[in-house]
């Protein structure tokens, strides 16, 4: 097939550019032909792949936002490609991809955790305006003809919030690299990285990796820190957040050198390495790849419903997900009960096992079979 995906931006910096990049790399090594459509470039496309600049306004995010939204499905339009799939928002493409869930859902979240100012705020922005009103189009029926969501969670969020028929929207579930994520890392990279950041070697260590950390929950983490029940374990923070000093002074008045700050790292697998458990408990996120990555590294997870990933655990590794992630004790007797070291052996061989059966390759293949039955399906609505 000849393959047209489109997303903003071309770089490895969030979670969907990375989905985005690797997508872009797993049709190539299916045999098709793969064209990317892009308006900010900071990399150089997978050799074997085409990359097509997209010009538009630079006046500010909104204008950005709206000039991408129509002027990419016609330059896709314009020439002969058997389907199109689309990483962000446009009005209109053979294929939606939704990794983040809805927008109206997000800011609804969002508003519930920061208060009346935040929600106040969402309804003058004219960029979360303009958000909704290119969302409301894209699931438009004509605008599509098929819906591609990350998790059960978004399919029901699509189909509840626009009215999005059951048949229109699948789930295919992302993959993870499981050979670069393995637990075969866990006795080099625990000694270096324990060392580096001041952590005893036989500390139970649970890991938090995100940017966001409000929406990822950090918070929330911090709150069951201070049980005296947690007083021997120590939690390791990847990620960057703009309110970050905030959390570094609350770390160092409060825990006592038991959380320590790692800040953005490449290699993030061999922090996951280091570690003994991940902790999620998000108040919104539509996927999580940091779930996968875990569970292939051989770790147990302790995460909220609201992380879409939770919905692949299985047997004992369900008994990590939160009820409710704002009642501390509960964060507390998961982590205890997780971490316990009669259980973790088993619990680490499930979390790996559970993994390998989502690997890209698989993942891929599905994504494949979904675009050929798009390819051959009713044309969607021409752009407007």
């Amino acid at each position: 097939m000849k393959i047209a995906l489109a997303h903003k931006r071309l770089d490895l910096r969030g979670g969907t550019e990375r989905d985005f990049y690797r997508t872009a790399e797993g049709l190539r090594d299916l045999g098709h032909e793969v064209h990317l459509y892009c308006a900010e470039i900071q990399m150089a496309p997978p050799p074997g792949v085409q990359l097509h600049k997209l010009f538009t306004c630079p006046l500010g995010r909104t204008a950005r936002l709206l000039s991408f939204a129509f002027l990419a499905p016609r330059a896709i339009a314009a020439r002969p490609y058997d389907v199109s799939l689309s990483f962000g928002r446009m009005i209109a493409q053979d294929v939606v991809r939704s990794g983040g869930g809805t927008h109206r859902v997000f800011l609804k979240k969002m508003a519930e955790a920061e208060g009346g100012l935040r929600r106040l705020w969402h309804r003058v922005s004219l960029y979360h305006r303009c958000v909704l009103a290119i969302e409301r189009l894209q699931y438009r029926p004509r605008r599509s003809k098929k819906i591609l969501a990350v998790s059960r969670e978004v399919k029901r969020e699509i189909e509840t919030v626009y009215g999005v028929s059951k048949e229109k929207v699948a789930v295919i579930y992302n993959g993870v690299d499981t050979d670069r994520f393995h637990p075969c890392r866990r006795p080099a990279a625990r000694d270096r990285i324990r060392s580096q950041w001041r952590i005893p070697q036989e500390a139970p260590v649970a890991i938090f990796v995100g940017n966001s950390f409000q929406r990822k929950g950090l918070d929330r983490v911090f709150r069951a820190w201070m049980s005296p029940r947690l007083e021997k374990f120590y939690l390791l923070v990847v990620g960057d957040d703009a309110n970050r000093a905030h959390y570094h002074l609350w770390a160092r008045t409060e825990a006592k050198g038991r959380i320590q700050f790692a800040g953005r790292q490449a290699a993030v697998e061999d922090y996951l390495a280091a570690a003994d458990l991940l902790v999620l408990p998000a108040l919104q996120e539509a996927f999580g790849n940091v779930i996968m990555e875990a569970l292939a590294s051989g770790l147990p997870v302790v995460a909220s419903r609201a992380v879409g990933a939770a919905e692949i655990l299985t047997g004992q590794l369900r008994e990590g997900i939160l009820e409710d992630p704002d009642t501390p004790l509960e964060m507390e007797a998961k982590l205890l009960k997780m971490l316990d070291p009669v259980c973790w052996r088993v619990l680490s061989e499930e979390a790996r096992h559970l993994a390998e059966s989502y690997s890209w390759g698989n993942h891929f293949r599905e994504l494949e079979r979904y675009l050929l039955e798009a390819a051959h399906g009713e044309r969607g609505g021409d752009p407007a």
